[in-house]
């Protein structure tokens, strides 16, 4: 999905130009087109790995193998098909994650209605969470938010929702392209 073009750019590079001043270093989890990713990587130096378990079961293994990955305390993730995402997304998590001595850190936003949505994938997570979060696929679990509840979890409440905004199909793109 993360290949596919908007207004000229991949979603990913996209993606990588907002993530890319926020971190020290940037990994890209791909389980397919893993050579295209590196070529797109390269101006960010972004590395490029596939989940490390079999069958790929979810957000949670390209999670695992991000964490494994990261060479720091702490792993910020977000999606590739999100390209709108906050320029502020690690400073604010970071500062809640200090704030609230929290292992792990969401996004939320809170719509007209006065609904809060939770954004799972644009997250904070301490990387010495890798074992747990192992032992818990290897049992079985794949549900993101009954993972996150096992730890101290915090949430950042962000005001412009469409920043996580996630683009599922063709037709959103097109859409989007013609806006």
């Amino acid at each position: 999905k993360g290949l596919q073009m908007l207004h000229g750019k991949s979603l990913v590079a996209l993606v990588l130009e907002r993530l890319a001043p926020q971190a020290v270093r940037v990994v890209i989890s791909a389980n397919r087109n893993c050579d295209a990713y590196a070529a797109l990587g390269a101006p960010w130096q972004a590395d490029v790995f596939a989940d490390t378990l079999p069958d790929f079961p979810g957000p949670l293994a390209g999670l695992l193998a991000g964490l494994r990955a990261a060479r720091t305390e702490w792993l910020l993730t977000a999606p590739c098909d999100s390209p709108w995402l906050p320029a502020d997304l690690a400073e604010r998590l970071g500062n809640a994650a200090l704030a609230e001595h929290a292992d792990i850190v969401t996004a939320t936003t809170t719509n007209a209605e006065g609904v809060v949505s939770l954004h799972p994938v644009f997250a904070l997570v301490r990387t010495s969470l890798a074992d747990d979060l192992a032992a818990y696929l290897d049992a079985g679990g794949r549900k993101v938010r009954a993972w996150y509840a096992r730890h101290r979890a915090a949430e950042v409440a962000f005001a412009d929702e469409r920043a996580f905004y996630n683009i599922n199909s063709v037709q959103e793109l097109a859409g989007l392209e013609r806006a």
